[in-house]
Parts: C-alpha cells; structure tokens; sequence
C-alpha cells in the first residue's frame, strides 16, 4: 500500500461469533479491509475441529479399535491454530477502477487455489468473479506461520477467513451507497459488482471504493453467508488462470525479464551431495557469450554465467572438474532396502499359536518431477536483496537467504510467482538460495535454471521406504494390526516445525521428532480392525528428501490397503464388503458404496483383467477409487477405467476438485507401475522424463469419472487426498490380476 494509512479497529457487533475487521483509510481512493479472527476459547483444539458423526457401534465380526489422533486433530488442525494469530492480515482491496483485489498469501503451483479464493471473494461480495483478481503476496514475515501452502491445508484454512473479509467490504460498500442516496442500508442489494437500490439506482464498487474506506462502523451486518444462500461457490467453474495459461501470457520465474540478470547454470557433481575438488575453466571463459564462472559457495558445484542460457549450457559442458565423491558413494539401492529392514523394530504380538498375515513391502525414492523447472532470479545489492521465484513457504526461504548473504532479513524481498507444478518439491528454495548466493558473488542480477537432470539428480526425492505388517485373526475377526514404517529420513526444514511449536505441539519434547509428530497428525488406518499400531522409524541418510504429494499416506496407506484386501482374502470375504463392515462412519460408507456401484463392482472380467479398490481418509475428507487394469502383459499393464468418489464436506470449485482428484490417479499409475529413482553407488540414475517414467498419454485410462458427494460441513483437504487411493486401487487390481500380490513399488522397475 502507498502513502499513509490510517487505521481503526472496531468490533462489529453484527458479525458472526467473536468476529471484528480492521478497516484501512487511505489516502489513496482505495478500500482495503482486513479479517480479524479472534482466537478460540479453550481448549484450542476442540474448537477447530468440525463437528464429528456419531460413531456407530462395531459391525458384526468387527473389533473397535481405540481412535487414532487424527481423528481428534489432525494436520490441517494444527496448522489452522498456528496460523490463527495472523488469519486477520489477509487483506482485499476495492480499487477506484472497480477491480477486487484478493492477496493471496499462498503459492499458486497449479492446483487452482486462486480461482477457489476468487470465487469466495465472488460470492460474499456479489461481485463479478472476471472483476476479482488474486495475485500472490510476496514474504510477510508478520503472517508468522501463515503462508505455508501445503497439507491440503489451503482451502480449510482460508475458508473461512477470506469469506469473512468479503463480507467486511460488502457491508462498508453497502453503508457507503446508502450514505449517498439518504436510504436505510437494510434496503440495499448487492449484484453485479454493484450497490443496487429498490428505485433501480445503481452504484459500482469502485465509485464506492473511496466513501467505503471511511466508513468504520458499517449499518448493515458483515455477516457471510450461510451456504444456503451461495450461488456461485459449489457451481463448477472454470480456472480465472486457463486462457493466459493456454496463450502463455502467464508468467513463471523463467519468463521476467528482470533488468540485467543473466542466464545461470551450475555444472554438478555425479553423485548425491559431491563436491569440488579443482576446476579449470580457461575453455568455457573463452567460448562466446560467457560472462563469468565462479564457484558456488561451500563447493557443490560451479555456476557460469552467460549470455543466453545456450550458450551458459555449452560453457558448463567444457569445464574440466575434479569431483569429490559424496557421502553415500559406496551406497546403493540393495544396501538403502538392508538399512531400511534393520531399522524396523518388531512387532508386539508373536506368530505362535496366532493365525495371522505377514507382508513387507518396499517402495522406492520418487522424484516430485514438476512440469517446470526450478528457476529463481535474484538482484542481490551490498545492502538489499530481491528474488522471484515460486514458492510454497516464502518467509522460511526470505530468513534463510538472508542469513546467508548477511543481511538483515527486512533487506530482502522475496516476489512469489506462480509455479508450474510442485506436489511438495518448491516447499524448499534450493534455486532461490544459489541464484542469492552466485548474484552476490557475480555482483550481478541473473537467472538460474535448475535443468531436469539438475533436478532429477540432485533435488528433493519422497524417501525409499520398508513396511512390515502383521494382522492377526481369530474366528473370522481381526485382533490385532501391527504396521511398521522405516522409511530415509523425510526434511522438514521449511517452517513447518515452528508451525506445529507455534499450535502448541511440543514436537521434539520426550525424544518425538518433526517427522514423528508430522506421522501421528497424519496417519490412520481407518478400518477397525482390533487393537492397532503404527510406528515409524528414520534412518538418517545424507540425501535431499522433501514432502511429496501426501507424504507418509502415500506409502503407508497402499500397504494398509493391499493388507485389507489379503486379509478379506484369507478370511474369505469380498474386499469391498470388507472394508465397509469396518469403516467408521457413514460417509466414508457412502464414498465407498458409491465407487462400488458405479463401477459395477465384481462385473466378470477377461483373463488377465481385474478390478481393484482403494480408500483413504484424511484432511477431514475421503476418497475411494475402483480402477480396472489390463494386465494380459504384467510388464506392460494398463489402467483402462477408473471410477473415483469424494467426500470434502464442501467443494468451492467441484471442477477442480475433479483435476485433483485425476491427477490423483495419474499419480497412482506412476509410483505403483512404472516410476521411481534408482540410487547407483551414491548417483541417482534417473535424469529426465526418458528414464523417470512418469505416466504418459497411453498410460492414462480412456474413461474416468468422478463422483462428488453433497455438501456436508466445512470444506476438508483435498490436494493430496486421492494419492494413496489411487495408488492402493492400482496395486490391488494388478495383484487380481495377475494372481501375484506386489511386495515392491514400482512393479516395473
């Protein structure tokens, strides 16, 4: 905001609960309000958590099992309280042109957030949602914990805040219309982006924008609607992004054109976490367009600058450079899985005089593999600093730039632009960082591109995991499951910790790490299936690990889920009759009853075709996909169906809840058949899409359908819900189909 402010906080006696809004003045002919959220009362948790389903009693031939602790708080719970604090400096403006502006202090990385938000903003302000713009904030390190995009937390999170910081401007919209026509405000409307009157008067946003920033105490309530009243949120609507996406007018940190900075790259060592031992590189400064090569600093490689990125690509090449071997030079796949098995403690419950299923299950490093690449650009000055990159926690990354060039933190600004695709890879800022770092060493603004094989070798990786499970059974019931994780150890380094501090959860209190505490707020099975237990174990291996898309679900989940369909196996029950006599609540039933007759469960299927299914429940959602596969080939299988249903409580945008929950599935294709990492005596051998082998068009199923359920409560998470899934119903129909149940992922490796 430009020029002075003046600002007034009142409450609004009108609102809703403890609601008040802060209200800016400007000088400018602009009104900007701010959502004030008052924190809960005592105890803070319960007061997050939506209203549960009455529990039903255990279904016949089912044991209860105690509740696990997401269901009394989960994730998206604790980030919420973390971030109640500062939920009140989200901040829109009406402008004198009549455009409303939302900032958004979330990532856009593909997921459709900032049309969901637009729409919300739409809808309480009755606005038209091409007259509502929502570009993303750069840092505030006064949100504290409150611009972290990531456990499907966005939506749940800003519900409620951006709903109630529309409403605030409506009202004052309103009292300000009603002011200059002498009318009770009560007999206003709002349409259109305008104030209506009964007479037929009719007064745009923006004319009103000026008279609406002095207005403190509004005459008509800044309540939000009920959802009743929406119109536009629950209505499948197009991304406010998709034609300048299509056309290429959407700019990504690849496409500034930022005064001076130059085209960077950086030669790399051949194994995980190399270094430089000597380099000459008399032939790269002499070849054309080279302006610089200078090492990076702590020696992980050498950065050349040129002046087009061609020509930096060919400078690189003719380095000539001493590596020092990394770490895990001497390590390998086979010697990763032997760390990974020792590492798992046993189980409680001893096989003798038990009956009882046994399973292991091995999954492989995956790479998050964004459709664009990494790239930062940073203009780093003696006493300021400024970068555009795309990221998911931009305070973390502006402290951490900071610290290492020397700077005081507010020297450094950090410009977030949209990405293109993330599923947890731009939670960390590793380009950011090295473009600061070579900007200050070169004494020049430049570009740094991080190339697929940069990437793909030396970036963030979902970590290799072994899963031991056993179930043991008696007279048709389930006792007992026993579920053991050992996975390389996951990198939470970017806030999300202090997050969970800052909620009130005392992570590292009593020996129970990050990673512990991230695996309790995340991980259930939601089946009752006797007394249960899950644990996890890290094995701390010099590697760059990150969050993937659903993070420890994605593994531990397709286990649970091919267990259940062994166990109704052994026991001889049908696996969705099994599941559902021991799901806990109803709409997890009626997601399941719901793929089950769409997609004709159980319908006869030609040899080497079958049908399998998979559910999970997290985010206080829930999801179940039935996929048919086409295994005639086992080497060459096909999902050639797939039927998915949903509960979220409430969708803003059903049409992109449906892309997530198909990119879901192509996800699941992927990590289940054919695409993981290979670790090579401490390399990663996988180096570009040719030999990751991300799903393509003709491993994507010719028919999909997506099934929403109605509306139920509150919105819950939904960007990472599908991935476990979809990846269990993909494992369970290839294990039908082929009468071999998979022990390690991906089948085709």
């Amino acid at each position: 905001m430009k020029g002075p402010a003046i600002s007034t906080s009142t409450p609004d006696r009108a609102s809703v609960g403890r609601r008040r809004f802060l209200t800016y003045l400007l000088a400018a002919p602009t009104l900007t309000v701010a959502a004030r959220l008052a924190a809960p009362t005592a105890p803070a948790v319960a007061a997050t958590v939506p209203d549960a389903e009455p529990v039903p009693p255990p279904a016949a031939g089912t044991l209860p099992g105690l509740p696990g602790v997401p269901d009394v708080v989960d994730l998206g719970d604790a980030l919420i309280l973390a971030g109640l604090p500062t939920a009140h400096l989200l901040v829109l403006e009406v402008t004198a042109a009549g455009r409303v502006v939302l900032h958004l202090p979330r990532a856009e990385v593909g997921q459709g957030l900032t049309t969901a938000v637009a729409m919300l903003v739409a809808e309480e302000l009755d606005a038209g949602l091409d007259d509502v713009d929502v570009p993303l904030s750069d840092a505030r390190p006064d949100l504290l914990f409150n611009q972290l995009t990531g456990g499907s937390n966005s939506v749940r999170s800003l519900y409620d805040p951006v709903r109630a910081v529309a409403a605030a401007a409506r009202a004052r919209l309103v009292t300000a219309a009603a002011a200059r026509w002498n009318l009770p405000a009560g007999s206003l409307r709002t349409e259109g982006s305008a104030v209506l009157a009964p007479d037929g008067r009719r007064a745009g946003f923006g004319s009103l924008a000026e008279a609406a920033a002095a207005v403190t105490v509004p005459a008509v309530p800044a309540t939000p609607k009920t959802a009743e009243q929406h119109r536009l949120v629950g209505t499948p609507t197009g991304r406010i992004d998709a034609r300048d996406i299509v056309t290429g007018r959407a700019r990504y940190a690849g496409d500034l054109a930022v005064p001076g900075a130059v085209p960077t790259v950086v030669a790399r060592p051949p194994t995980i976490n190399g270094g430089v031992q000597a380099f000459d590189a008399s032939a790269a400064r002499g070849m054309p367009g080279v302006l610089d090569v200078l090492p990076l600093p702590g020696g992980g490689g050498v950065a050349v600058l040129a002046e087009t990125f061609d020509q930096a690509l060919k400078a690189r090449d003719a380095l000539q450079v001493s590596w020092r071997p990394g770490p895990l030079a001497d390590l390998s796949d086979a010697g990763i899985r032997s760390r990974l098995r020792a590492a798992n403690p046993p189980f409680l419950v001893p096989p003798l005089l038990t009956l009882h299923v046994d399973a292991e299950f091995d999954f492989a490093f995956v790479s998050h593999a964004p459709m664009e690449v990494l790239t930062a650009v940073a203009d780093v000055r003696p006493d300021r600093a400024e970068l555009w990159f795309s990221s998911q926690s931009p305070i973390v990354a502006q402290q951490t730039v900071a610290a290492a060039l020397g700077l005081p933190q507010d020297a450094v600004t950090v410009h977030v632009v949209r990405g293109g695709g993330s599923f947890g890879r731009r939670l960390f800022f590793d380009a950011a960082l090295e473009a600061a770092q070579i900007s200050q060493a070169a004494r020049r603004p430049v570009k740094l591109m991080w190339t697929r094989n940069d990437d793909m070798r030396h970036g963030r990786m979902r970590p290799a995991g072994h899963h031991r499970i056993r179930a043991t059974h008696a007279l048709g019931q389930v006792l007992t499951y026993e579920h053991r994780v050992a996975t390389v150890r996951t990198d939470f380094r970017h806030g999300l910790g202090e997050a969970l501090t800052a909620a009130g959860f005392a992570v590292r209190a009593g020996g129970l790490s990050l990673s512990q505490g991230f695996f309790l707020l995340t991980e259930k099975n939601p089946y009752r299936l006797g007394v249960t237990t899950q644990l996890l174990a890290e094995v701390p291996l010099d590697v760059p690990t990150g969050s993937w898309r659903s993070v420890y679900s994605g593994t531990v989940r397709v286990a649970d889920e091919i267990m259940v369909d062994e166990i109704a196996r052994t026991l001889g029950q049908d696996p969705v009759a099994f599941r559902r006599a021991r799901l806990g609540s109803a709409s997890a039933r009626a997601v399941l009853d719901t793929v089950a007759a769409e997609g004709r469960w159980g319908r006869p299927m030609p040899a080497g075709h079958a049908q399998g299914v998979g559910f999970h429940e997290e985010h206080r959602s829930c999801a179940a996909y039935l996929v048919e596969i086409d295994a005639t080939d086992p080497a060459q299988p096909r999902v050639t169906r797939a039927v998915i249903a949903a509960d979220v409580g409430r969708a803003v945008n059903p049409r992109g809840l449906e892309a997530q929950l198909t990119g879901a599935l192509i996800d699941g294709i992927s990590v289940i058949l054919q695409a993981g990492n290979h670790i090579d005596r401490g390399a990663v051998r996988e180096g570009s899409y040719a030999d990751f082998r991300y799903a393509r068009q003709r491993h994507s199923p010719p028919s999909v359908e997506v099934h929403l359920m109605p509306p139920s409560g509150p919105p819950g998470g939904a960007g990472e819900l599908g991935v476990p899934a979809a990846s269990a119903a993909v494992a369970n129909a290839y294990a039908r189909a082929t009468g071999r149940s998979p022990r390690s992922f991906p089948i085709n490796f």
